[in-house]
């Protein structure tokens, strides 16, 4: 397990790093009269070089970023041989590797003075509950520590947001921010991986602590040729580091699922004992739930045993789904020392923007909003509705879109999982992107058709309908709403805008959501205000 001890750096590597040096860490070349140039930050968008940068010039699907860089201002530039034969011409440094992705992280690493070496940094990978299971763990680090967080909800010092643009951003900003973190007194960091981070090497030159997996089910299957390659790239995450020669993290991997059986029989392959967690008996893992008990005020008592001993505690958060991503924070922790107890206790009465949250306007039905936009997300969501209905008779309604520019094989699926419990699909539009909206939701209510037609052969009713505004979906939804029914509203969760042809439209569901139910509750007054007259 890598260990490290956070420090005071604040005056690291203020004389930068030599082109010199950087060619000896990647193998790369420099020219002989430029070897002791000196770069102190790195950049991979040329609008965002900082005098004395570095541009790192990656091939693009269209153009080279080689292309913008003699505009760029930049000190010197990373890039491969295609861009140093386009940079031929231009009085500019230039650091010439055999593939710039695989090198970005470990020379930005170099350019700010290695920060994830002073710091403790659990990564958190898989399809679905990386966010929650990280905000988890921020919440129980904070108790005792500085704590980032990097994530789909933004990056966070000790709370206090920084906006950045990707769930995990491109190395040179990453590296940029864990160096920001880490002058700024932080100890902890803990960070959302996905896949394409691992692909695209935004996380090599990273030495993590601690590496975690929720889950894997179908997505992002546009980027991976098949699922397979989704999950060696998720793999990655826990086995890179020996590849490289380096010490493997601590693997805490939830084994509720087939990938994550396998993923932990590979760590002990490597020669490392991966913890394993998970919520069923038949998962056989080292911390297993025993018992999960429903308050009626809605929370979990969850009871765990850990290798001969037990311990108890609850959670705010609903769902089965967050039995286990909150058992992965607290082992997570445990893996660097911290508490078991002290950290549940931390995240007893945490709620998770977007996840499953709840919005009360006085209606007499749940209404709730969250961010599944994958199948086993989806079926997920409903089933836990079904559990937490306000009425032995209530019904289940979701509103429910699917990202443009995205795989496609996953939007029937995902209608099929919506159908398959709810009583009432609205198919809307998500984030269109650069595609038109009416084939996404077509293809969606191809998979909700399925499973109604599967249904109404036992004689259950499905109602469904297409609705392309999503503001008139969510408002058809309450509408559709009667008391002790329970609706959600699927896809966008803490989102504040809809992405609609390059485009970002202010737009978020809770604000959407309260204002239906509002708007409900002033016709149902109206209404009966003319019954009493």
């Amino acid at each position: 397990m890598a260990t490290h001890q956070a420090t005071d750096n604040s005056d690291r590597n203020t004389r930068g790093v030599t082109l010199r040096e950087l060619a000896a860490l990647t193998g790369g070349t420099v020219a002989a009269t430029h070897q002791d140039v000196t770069v102190d930050s790195a950049a991979i968008g040329s609008a965002d070089v900082q005098p004395g940068g570095l541009f790192c010039a990656v091939p693009g699907s269209r153009v080279h970023g080689a292309t913008f860089a003699a505009d760029s201002g930049a000190a010197a530039v990373l890039t491969d041989a295609e861009g140093a034969e386009i940079l031929a011409d231009a009085d500019l440094p230039l650091l010439v590797v055999d593939d710039v992705r695989r090198w970005m992280g470990p020379v930005a690493a170099a350019v700010y003075g290695h920060p994830s070496r002073d710091l403790r940094i659990i990564g958190i990978t898989g399809t679905s509950g990386k966010t929650t299971t990280t905000y988890l763990i921020e919440r129980a680090l904070m108790a005792k520590h500085s704590v980032g967080i990097i994530g789909t909800t933004g990056t966070r010092i000790n709370g206090e947001q920084i906006p950045t643009k990707l769930t995990t951003p491109e190395a040179p900003t990453m590296q940029a921010l864990l160096a920001q973190m880490r002058d700024r007194g932080v100890t902890h960091v803990v960070m959302e991986v996905s896949s394409h981070a691992l692909a695209l090497g935004r996380v090599t030159g990273i030495d993590f602590d601690v590496a975690g997996f929720t889950n894997l089910s179908q997505d992002h299957l546009d980027f991976h040729p098949t699922m397979e390659d989704y999950f060696e790239t998720k793999a990655q995450l826990f086995l890179q580091a020996q590849a490289e020669g380096a010490e493997l993290p601590a693997a805490v991997v939830c084994v509720d699922d087939d990938w994550g059986q396998r993923l932990a029989g590979m760590i002990a392959d490597s020669g490392l004992q991966a913890l394993t967690v998970g919520t069923t008996k038949q998962s056989g893992a080292d911390w297993q739930v025993t018992d999960v008990h429903v308050t009626p005020a809605g929370r979990q008592e969850i009871t765990v045993a850990t290798e001969g001993e037990e311990f108890s505690y609850d959670i705010g958060l609903v769902g089965s789904f967050n039995v286990a991503n909150s058992l992965l924070a607290i082992s997570c922790v445990t893996q660097l020392g911290e508490d078991p107890q002290a950290a549940a206790a931390a995240i007893a009465d945490v709620q998770v923007p977007g996840r499953m949250q709840a919005v009360d306007a006085g209606q007499p039905f749940l209404a709730v909003v969250d961010y599944a936009h994958k199948p086993g997300a989806v079926a997920a969501v409903v089933r836990t509705l079904s559990d937490y209905l306000p009425s032995p008779t209530g019904r289940i309604g979701i509103v429910l879109g699917a990202g443009g520019n995205r795989d496609h094989d996953k939007r029937p699926m995902m209608g099929e999982e919506a159908a398959k419990v709810a009583d009432a699909v609205f198919v809307t539009d998500d984030n269109p992107r650069d595609e038109e909206p009416a084939p996404i939701r077509s293809m969606i209510l191809d998979g909700v058709r399925k499973a109604a037609e599967a249904r109404e052969a036992n004689g259950e009713k499905v109602f469904y309908d297409d609705v392309p505004g999503r503001a008139d979906a969510i408002r058809a939804a309450v509408a559709w709403a009667r008391p002790g029914d329970a609706i959600v509203v699927a896809g966008k969760g803490h989102e504040t805008g809809q992405e609609v042809r390059g485009e970002i439209h202010p737009f978020a569901d809770l604000e959407e959501l309260a204002a239906a139910l509002e708007q409900r509750a002033g016709v149902d007054q109206q209404a009966s205000t003319k019954i009493r007259d």
